[in-house]
């Protein structure tokens, strides 16, 4: 047997020798094979090295913001991916249509497609990624470890055969041990994953596995890996020219996640010595070496949270989603390298030019709801205010006010990237630029990111996967506003109503208004008003008398408390902020009303309140689980109807699931909450829904 030291020394010399070969070519126009944020961000990078970039859309993105970015635009199909974004031909058509001279796959879609990566090429096209046999190598979770064992990466214990029979894997998962993880051999994205912790409960988890990768992968084929209890998910950035040159740009932790998706990220990883900082680099290193890589690359590792021990998990052959903080640790701009390393240069800088200064942080707002088990939400974003970009912040977006977040596609709205001189700073720095990130229209994680990096074991950098279920209850706890919130709620109701009818006024007749000015607004009349608002499900009746020279005196049923406060409504730019002073102190809120609902940003947190009496025909939202009432079931969330698994006369009982519903690239399966026999289904296959339609029916 060789040595492995042996192994690699004959590569090098190989791929020096193939270095010698290669030429460069020109890319000045680039199709951009994605939508969102990460095609802004590659136009944004291309732009600045005067490379045009081609956008393509479909139904749903026609008036997106990548579109508008972009040099050209070209219509791809309907809102499904299936039908625009995934369909490769129809890709390389435009991109000889548009004379592009690479198509850049950003993440998802096609990015880790070996089949779309060789279409390329066979059309003359560059692919800006890793060569396919790379991409397969890694692809295959099973195939992937055996070559990262050959290469000397360190693997974890369990199974990667090609007998899938039950039985096997049942006697492969005695051996291995509980618990353990079953993953699908061609997974990502948490889909075909599960875990088991005893034998008695394997063969469900399997079945469900199956099941889902199936659906997700046209393939069923899983792996078993020893469950790593409490780990942490640490991955090393690598880059790879065609010359023979690989660098690792260290590491990233990406181990707080919900639902086995990333939530917040740093770089560089907490708790890490340099001694193991270089193991693990090298370590990445040499998986991309074994595979032949080009591009950029993450290699993600599962380390042991107590003894540090870290273990191969995968490879992603593509430009990862917290690439940013990488980035702002090393002040390199990574779809620069992709771009220079596709057109045959040789990387910009070696090992030795690269070091990390600082820390730096990455959030990722999403429209989802934590107090409801992260139900993805979908909609026009009503109001939508940004912090401010500088050198030491960057928000990473695809959407502007008034667009939509689709149910066909992710509910990220933005990245939040932060950084600091040390690793504290940041976080205080991430928490102040996520007080400024205000929207509404629909419900969003910004309040859980906030808590998240707030809580002290976060600041300590003691992070796990299973960080978010350990500490729930804190960071999902529903706090009841207090009345000094409520007081500002309504009088911030009352100045808004009063500023957008007078301001209606003077948009009808168009006439100067001397109720409205440029530096505020001020009531100029004795007003009394009863407000009910509700808020998590709790209802609140406060009382507010308008007294003279902005005071205002409120008070609350079934208390005996009354609160006395000044405030004035002021319009700064885009935003209406309300100052309110309460005699000890005084803070100003960010505002925003619309039909029923009012929303007030505070630097300290943010509400949503339903103004329960706005309108005659107002009804509250609906919650967002899935409900009951004594005759049907109704949808938790818009989406799609994936499968219908039920008809007419179908007799049920308590959690037999009755369809599955796909939103925001997430299967969710409804189950029948009671025994009966189903009178009618509600829905086709393929049928887009709104949140809270009834789907099936019982007899009564």
């Amino acid at each position: 047997m060789v040595p492995l030291d042996l192994k690699f020394r004959h590569t090098i010399i190989l791929l020096r020798r193939y270095s010698s070969q290669v030429k460069k070519v020109d890319i000045s126009k680039v199709l951009i094979a994605n939508r969102g944020e990460i095609a802004c961000r590659i136009i944004r990078t291309a732009r600045r090295l005067g490379v045009k970039s081609v956008a393509v859309y479909s139904d749903a993105d026609k008036n997106a913001m990548h579109v508008a970015m972009a040099d050209e635009a070209f219509h791809i199909g309907p809102s499904p991916s299936s039908e625009s974004y995934l369909k490769q031909e129809k890709l390389i058509e435009i991109a000889h249509r548009s004379h592009s001279h690479a198509i850049h796959p950003g993440y998802g879609f096609v990015s880790e497609n070996a089949d779309f990566a060789e279409l390329c090429a066979k059309n003359g096209l560059i692919f800006i990624g890793p060569p396919a046999s790379a991409i397969r190598k890694m692809g295959v979770k099973s195939t992937s470890k055996m070559i990262m064992e050959s290469a000397g990466v360190p693997v974890i214990p369990g199974y990667h055969g090609e007998d899938q029979s039950e039985s096997k894997l049942a006697e492969e998962a005695e051996r291995i041990g509980f618990p353990l993880m079953i993953k699908a051999v061609l997974g990502g994205g948490g889909k075909g994953m599960r875990s088991t912790l005893s034998a008695a409960s394997f063969r469900e988890q399997l079945d469900s596995a199956r099941r889902e990768a199936r659906k997700a992968f046209g393939d069923d084929a899983v792996l078993l890996e020893r469950l790593v209890t409490s780990p942490r998910h640490v991955e090393v950035q690598v880059f790879a020219d065609q010359r023979g040159n690989c660098v690792h740009l260290f590491e990233r932790d990406c181990s707080v996640q919900r639902r086995h998706q990333k939530v917040l990220e740093e770089a560089p990883a907490p708790d890490i010595s340099e001694e193991l900082r270089d193991r693990l680099g090298q370590a990445g290193v040499r998986a991309a070496q074994a595979v032949g890589y080009v591009g950029a690359g993450t290699v993600e590792f599962i380390m042991d949270r107590n003894t540090k021990e870290f273990y191969f998990m995968e490879m992603n052959t593509r430009l990862q989603v917290e690439h940013p903080v990488t980035e702002m640790i090393t002040g390199v701009d990574l779809v620069e390298w992709q771009l220079l390393v596709a057109s045959g240069a040789e990387l910009p800088k070696k090992q030795s030019d690269l070091s990390l200064r600082g820390h730096s942080f990455e959030g990722r707002v999403y429209a989802e709801d934590p107090a409801n088990a992260f139900m993805p939400g979908a909609g026009p974003l009503l109001y939508l205010n940004l912090p401010q970009n500088d050198q030491h912040v960057r928000i990473e977006t695809g959407v502007r006010q008034h667009d939509d977040v689709s149910v066909y596609y992710d509910p990220m709205i933005a990245k939040v990237v932060v950084w600091a001189e040390e690793r504290r700073k940041a976080l205080q720095t991430l928490d102040q630029v996520l007080s400024k990130f205000h929207v509404a229209g629909m419900a969003t994680n910004i309040e859980f990111l906030r808590r998240l990096v707030q809580h002290e074991a976060i600041r300590r950098g003691d992070v796990h996967t299973g960080f978010i279920p350990e500490h729930e209850n804190q960071l999902l706890a529903i706090l009841e506003p207090s009345k000094r919130v409520l007081a500002e709620a309504a009088v911030s109701l009352i100045l808004l109503e009063k500023y957008n009818s007078l301001e209606a006024a003077k948009l009808i007749n168009d006439e100067y208004n001397p109720f409205v000015t440029e530096t505020g607004f001020r009531l100029n009349h004795h007003l009394k008003r009863t407000i009910n608002f509700e808020i998590h499900g709790q209802s609140y009746k406060i009382d507010a008398i308008y007294l003279r020279n902005n005071r205002f005196t409120t008070s609350f049923e079934n208390s005996d408390d009354k609160i006395d406060l000044s405030s004035e409504l002021r319009i700064e730019g885009t935003e209406k902020k309300v100052y309110c002073d309460f005699g000890d102190t005084s803070h100003s809120s960010t505002v925003f009303i619309d039909d029923g609902h009012l929303y007030l940003f505070s630097k300290d947190r943010s509400y949503h309140f339903h103004h329960i009496d706005a309108t005659r025909n107002y009804m509250k939202d609906a919650d967002t689980s899935s409900s009951v009432t004594s005759d049907e079931a109704t949808s938790p969330m818009p989406g799609i109807v994936e499968k219908i698994m039920v008809q007419p006369g179908s007799q049920v009982k308590v959690g037999d699931p009755l369809l599955v519903v796909i939103a925001m690239k997430m299967e969710h399966v409804i189950k029948s909450p009671k025994d009966g026999i189903i009178k009618e289904v509600l829905c086709k296959q393929g049928e887009s829904i709104k949140r809270n339609v009834s789907l099936v029916s019982w007899q009564s």
